[in-house]
């Protein structure tokens, strides 16, 4: 009998626009989602509320973007507040097909310009045991997401058990490749593309990619395949690539 699989997968959706802010993509975005059918997507840069945008686009989704995005096809999702401004916030979010059990936004800002949040969710699996996800996007600058590795360490050190089952995923703007040290050594990770290419995949920009910013990082999992989502249509909707990983629980 084959083991149970579970597909993730990591987007920076840029607000729904695509680069540039050229146009807005939501609806496309929406329909590239559902045709990768994943089981728990992470998104970065996810709009919770823009009041300019729903004046100037009549098709501006009614519903914040991670519940337009999850209506119908991810009955659990997670939304964490991060940047807010007069005319609305963004941050980011977790669908799931299977039930969120638990989450937490957990403040990891260090620059008061640049406020910056990791989404945790516990979210149960069938016929496997709840996997622990957690959605960052973290700082421009190196010494602050030194910073916040270590606080998303200390974090989930201090709520979960050191052999759970762990998915960390988003964009780690990690262009210099230093996030997989740090997190193999404070919490037991790897990275799903290093085994195969020796360094995190390529994901920015989209139509091209030439840097390393987005990570998918587990423990608990063997990473079964993987998939770089770039070039069109995808380059049309962001100015990152998707990545998905195909995983199955160490012991299934």
């Amino acid at each position: 009998m084959s083991k149970p699989t579970l597909h993730i997968t990591t987007y920076n959706i840029h607000k729904g626009f695509s680069q540039f802010n050229r146009q807005m993509m939501v609806h496309e975005l929406r329909e590239r989602l559902r045709h990768l059918n994943s089981d728990i997507v992470f998104l970065q840069e996810v709009q919770g509320l823009h009041l300019g945008h729903a004046e100037n686009h009549d098709n501006w989704p009614s519903s914040p973007q991670h519940e337009f995005l999850a209506e119908d096809v991810w009955p659990a999702s997670a939304y964490g507040q991060n940047m807010i401004y007069d005319h609305g916030h963004h941050g980011n979010a977790i669908l799931s097909r299977f039930p969120i059990l638990h989450s937490h936004n957990q403040d990891v800002t260090h620059l008061q310009f640049e406020r910056r949040g990791m989404l945790h969710c516990q979210i149960e699996l069938p016929n496997a045991p709840a996997v622990h996800c957690v959605c960052v996007h973290l700082s421009l600058f190196g010494y602050s997401r030194r910073r916040q590795m270590a606080a998303l360490a200390s974090y989930l050190d201090n709520i979960i058990d050191p052999e759970a089952p762990l998915i960390i995923a988003g964009d780690f703007n990690d262009w210099r490749n230093h996030a997989g040290d740090q997190l193999a050594e404070s919490l037991g990770l790897r990275e799903v593309f290093s085994d195969r290419q020796g360094t995190p995949v390529r994901s920015f920009p989209a139509a091209l990619p030439m840097f390393r910013l987005d990570r998918v990082y587990v423990r608990g999992f063997e990473v079964l395949r993987t998939e770089v989502h770039h070039g069109q249509p995808w380059s049309k909707i962001s100015d990152h690539a998707a990545l998905s990983a195909h995983l199955t629980a160490h012991g299934t």
